[in-house]
């Protein structure tokens, strides 16, 4: 196709060139433009204008905006910009040339249609089936990758799964001799007086928002003052503006914690000047903008308190993961378990969207057993049965943000490796520790994300069959259904909310990420196993949320899975016995928080206390 294109504009550009000496003598054309760099990505303005032209105003107000960013990066910039340049001569041409279209004979019109029609699906083949489930556009920035592991990815195809195997991986978590502990020891009542008002300004996704609100609601009752809703700050990433109270049930939230602190939704009239605006015009006394990361509970009282008492209001900006793990009061990391396990309830209509989709999830429209499967009656029947209206929630976050930073090798050839290495200069300025590093140390060191392919291998060789409902939890998969398409193979059963729900159903939550994120918490919370392809926040916020209420969760090695997955003489039943040993104890049982770690990810024993 890329050479079928660029014969056809050769063939497009001679033609034209030829025009243009004749139109030149009639209409003086100046072209110019110049390339520009706007919120670090690369975009290319190209100011048209005419002198003669009966098209001068339109002309002049052309502007064809990141159309230089749509070339691979594999083209060299110069090439970029000759092949811009010719075709910005040909667009104008056209433009120029309209009226004399119209002199066309009927065959000279079919001629140009049939150009047409033949460069549109080179440009946009997502619109043209089979091409788009597997094919690139013609200007992305990687290659469909094919299958990096194929002795393995053959033999996961072939896998024979026990019913033994298949009974244990099913089977809910035994009893762990833990359970769910938030009251405070103390049982005191809230002082008669507030201090004052707690502002804090949210940054990040969903799930660092999730855990700065307990921290808030922490800090104010160390501090004997009044939290203000949380304000969520749009990330530049997700680009979602939703509320506090278009994610979470306010009512709720405010409800649970009244014996322990006071909530409100607004501030009252004397302090509205109080807002974001205020605070990025100018240096502002209210404001703290110092806060360490994981400051002592001390720092508040020193710093922020004082700010509160002087004028009645603080607001703390940044303010994530603002407050230490370690030497906090007992009562206070209680309080913060309260808030994450239990007075944040999503809002109505993310739990009804969830319910449905779990309902679905349960049950399918149709049970029909996957073709080629081979094994006897009895044996396939006794397989279905123990996975009868189960499903696992994979969440898959592999996202252009999460390759860039992790600085591996991803198989999309040298177009996608210049577009993630020109990324990270782009987003961290190149400061990414993990690009100094090669692929293979990256791996071995387990810091490498696992792609769909690598983590359908670690599920196929923990037991999981092609008739497991596959629930996939995730924003979007860089590299698109091409990078999908080898999970798929393995689980053809792979479902998502646009598959499970109607376009009205979403009409609510599509194009707003932290709600897509909320639905997505909820379905794996209501999932019977859980597992993630890549640390993270979700990934942590889930993995303590399932253990606290002692949900089956497999947390891959990701140490073990780089180790063998770079090692390509593994066979299959190799790599099967690998995955297996290296997971028996990682399947939700219950870890104990260390020193330093967060309570967000390890919330025993804080959260909770030994069964009698």
């Amino acid at each position: 196709f890329f050479l079928l294109f660029f014969l056809i504009f050769f063939i497009s550009y001679s033609c034209c060139k030829c025009n243009m000496h004749r139109i030149n003598k009639e209409r003086r054309t100046t072209l110019t433009w110049s390339e520009e760099t706007q919120n670090s990505r690369d975009r290319t303005h190209l100011c048209v204008s005419t002198s003669t032209s009966a098209y001068e105003y339109q002309l002049l107000c052309l502007h064809i905006l990141r159309f230089g960013s749509l070339f691979p990066p594999i083209l060299s910039p110069e090439f970029r910009i000759k092949l811009l340049d010719v075709i910005v001569s040909i667009v104008v041409e056209s433009i120029l040339q309209m009226k004399e279209l119209q002199s066309l004979n009927q065959s000279q019109r079919i001629a140009l249609a049939g150009v047409l029609a033949l460069l549109f699906p080179i440009f946009s083949p997502n619109l043209f089936r089979p091409l788009g489930r597997a094919s690139p556009s013609l200007f992305s920035e990687w290659n469909a990758p094919r299958p990096r592991h194929l002795r393995l990815l053959e033999g996961a195809l072939h896998r024979q799964i026990s019913i033994r195997q298949q009974v244990e991986l099913w089977s809910p978590l035994p009893d762990q001799s833990w359970k769910p502990c938030t009251q405070s020891f103390t049982g005191s009542p809230l002082p008669e007086k507030s201090q004052g008002f707690l502002q804090v300004f949210l940054d990040g996704g969903l799930n660092q928002q999730r855990m700065g609100i307990c921290d808030a609601v922490a800090v104010a009752k160390i501090l004997n003052v009044t939290l203000v809703i949380p304000r969520l700050e749009v990330n530049p990433v997700w680009q979602d503006s939703s509320s506090f109270a278009d994610i979470f049930d306010v009512d709720h939230f405010i409800t649970v914690l009244k014996d322990e602190v006071r909530i409100v939704r607004e501030l009252p009239t004397q302090y509205a000047w109080s807002t974001r605006d205020y605070y990025a015009t100018g240096i502002r006394a209210t404001r703290i903008k110092t806060a360490p990361t994981h400051a002592s509970a001390e720092w508040y009282v020193e710093n922020v308190l004082p700010v509160i008492q002087s004028y009645g209001i603080a607001a703390v900006a940044p303010f994530s993961h603002r407050l230490a793990f370690d030497n906090v009061p007992e009562s206070i990391q209680r309080l913060r378990c309260k808030v994450n396990f239990e007075a944040l309830n999503f809002v109505p209509r993310i739990r009804e969207l969830g319910d449905a989709l779990v309902h679905r999830l349960r049950n399918p429209p149709s049970t029909s057993k996957t073709s080629g499967d081979t094994d006897p009656t009895e044996r396939v029947n006794t397989i279905a049965k123990s996975g009868a209206g189960k499903f696992v929630v994979l969440h898959l976050r592999f996202d252009k943000d999460m390759a860039a930073h992790s600085g591996c090798d991803f198989g999309g050839g040298k177009a996608e490796k210049l577009a993630l290495a020109k990324y990270r200069q782009v987003i961290w300025q190149g400061r990414v520790l993990n690009s100094q590093f090669t692929d293979e140390e990256l791996r071995n060191k387990g810091r490498c994300p696992l792609t769909p392919e690598e983590i359908g291998l670690l599920l196929s060789a923990l037991g999981f069959t092609n008739n497991t409902r596959l629930y996939l939890a995730s924003h979007q998969v860089y590299g698109g259904e091409a990078r999908i398409s080898t999970l798929r193979k393995l689980f053809p059963v792979l479902e998502n909310k646009k598959s499970l729900a109607s376009a009205e159903e979403l009409a609510e939550v599509e194009g707003k990420a932290s709600l897509m994120a909320a639905v997505d918490y909820y379905v794996s919370m209501k999932s019977d196993i859980f597992i993630s392809a890549s640390p993270g926040n979700m990934h942590n916020a889930l993995l303590a949320h399932r253990a606290y209420l002692n949900l089956k969760t497999i947390n891959p090695n990701m140490i073990l899975l780089g180790q063998v997955l770079v090692n390509k003489s593994l066979g299959w039943s190799e790599f099967e016995g690998a995955v297996v040993n290296g997971h028996k104890n990682r399947q939700g049982q219950l870890r104990l928080r260390k020193q330093k770690q967060s309570i967000y990810t390890y919330p025993a024993p804080d959260c909770m206390c030994k069964a009698a």
